[in-house]
Parts: structure tokens; sequence; C-alpha cells
């Protein structure tokens, strides 16, 4: 999920005033690019992996938002490239250059790096240039967006789930609404990403009333803003009340399937244990 903001990149030091060149010159030694998960943006969710991979980075590249989600601690005294929303290429390519300069390089993405994250366009663009073929790369996974909402909406992924990003900046909306269509025919809980922007405004009220037809009006549907940040904002709604235009492209949004319902609250889809076990007869559980 993204925030909002402009492609140009800016290097900075942190802690330190800005500037163009940081002077990092390591010679010749292989250097490395680490693709960190960030995780929800929690600083204690932060997995200790990407810690040390951060801790261990001469320079860190970014998307402003996700930089803003990295303990201070953590960027002090390193090099900083930060670029705005559709800035991916350029502070990828900038993490690459570094990168084959010698450095090492943690380029960091929210939730996990390969999740909607930037882990393949790394990839993609280091196998594109020959160049880049003698660094080392590597991906830290972190906590995925949809994980840090089921988290907080229950237990809605206990089953088979889709996940489908609503946003069609690189990808074709027909193809989206194929995906959607035959996600909800199957009976996938269906987690959504990126549902709802200003230039987007209808597309998840067209995926909700895609998922009216393959659901009942009752199928509980989650939505969470902010997950595990300031502003966090939870909603749970029936299919039937659902409103498309609370959420935002810093919600996730998660529609049960035909089993899921809800239990103290929570969002449950059901496994399938009470069709092998009594599962109100204690007993009978401890034995197997």
């Amino acid at each position: 999920m993204r925030g909002r903001g402009n492609s140009g990149i800016g290097r900075r030091e942190a802690g330190g005033p800005e500037n163009q060149e940081h002077g990092l010159d390591h010679g010749h030694r292989p250097g490395a690019l680490t693709v960190v998960g960030l995780g929800p943006g929690d600083a204690s969710l932060l997995p200790p992996l990407a810690e040390a991979a951060l801790e261990a980075a001469d320079m860190v590249a970014g998307y402003t938002a996700y930089i803003d989600l990295v303990p201070p601690r953590l960027l002090a005294g390193k090099t900083v490239a930060a670029t705005g929303m559709t800035g991916e290429v350029a502070r990828c390519r900038a993490a690459l250059d570094a990168a084959v300069a010698g450095h090492r390089v943690a380029l960091v993405s929210s939730g996990d790096a390969g999740v909607y994250g930037m882990a393949g366009l790394a990839l993609e663009m280091l196998t594109a240039v020959d160049r880049y073929g003698r660094i080392e790369f590597s991906v830290v996974p972190g906590i995925p967006a949809v994980c840090a909402a089921a988290a907080l909406l229950g237990a809605p992924l206990t089953h088979d789930f889709a996940v489908i990003s609503l946003s069609d900046l690189l990808t074709p909306l027909p193809v989206i609404a194929r995906r959607l269509e035959a996600a909800f025919a199957a009976d996938f809980v269906v987690a959504i990403y990126n549902p709802r922007s200003r230039k987007r405004s209808g597309h998840l009220a067209d995926a909700l009333a895609c998922a009216a037809r393959h659901r009942s009006p009752e199928t509980p549907v989650g939505m969470v803003r902010n997950a595990y940040r300031p502003g966090q904002e939870i909603r749970v709604t029936p299919l039937a009340g659902a409103d498309a235009a609370w959420a935002d492209m810093l919600t996730l949004v998660l529609v049960g399937n035909s089993a899921s319902r809800l239990a103290h609250g929570r969002i449950l889809t059901p496994r399938g244990y009470a069709g092998k076990y009594d599962l109100g007869n204690d007993s009978r559980l401890l034995q197997d």
C-alpha cells in the first residue's frame, strides 16, 4: 500500500546536512544489494534479520514514506536515497549503481519486499543489465500487510485465500477484473491491496459488487487502515453494508469465503476441524 509523493530522487546523509555526494568510495570490493521488508511499520515488528541488514548497510534506498518507517538509529551516518511515488525505477537504479560501486545497500519496502514490493523490480533490473551481475543480491522477508491486517481482524486467512491488487498502474483493469471474478467464484477468501485512490475511486465498489455475485450478504468484510501504524483503524461489516468510500490506499480489505463468520467480534474462516473433531469435548482432542 502506498502513500503520495513525487518521483524525484534525493540523497542525504541521515543525521547530517543534505548533500549530493556523501563520499561513498569503497574501491573495487564486490557490492551487495539487500532488499529488505520492514513489516507493517511498528518498530517492534521489524524482523531481526532486517535490522541486521540495515545496520550493515552503507546506504538505504526507498520510497520516502517507507524510509520514515526505519528507526532513526538505523539510518544514522548512512547515505539515504529516497524517491516519491512512481519513483521505483529511479530508486532501484540508484541502489544498484551504488552496489556496483562496492557499497552495501539496503533497498527497503514496507511489509514483505516480495509481496508487491521492490524485490521483483530489483531482480528484474539486475538480470537486464550485465554490469549488475557481479554484486551480491539477497532478500530479507518481512510481515506482509495482508498478515498484519489479518492478525488485527482475527483469523480470516486460516483457509485458502487469494491476494489481488486493484492498482491498474502496471496491470490492465480487465486482467484485475478477471482475477477477482475467478477468485470469488472459487470461494477463496480475497485480500485486496491498493483498494482505492482519488484516481481509482470506483475500483473497490466494483470488486465488492463482484463479491456480492458469489457471496451471501452476511459475509464478513474487514477493512484495516494503517495497520500497526499511527492512525490505525479497523472496520468489520457484512458484505451488504461494506462502504467502499471508507477505504484508501493505506487500507487492506479482506472479504471472507462462504464459511467465514464472526466469532467474538473477530472474523473467523474455519479450517474444517469441526467436521473431524468434537471441538467441545476436550478429552477427545487430547486423545489425538
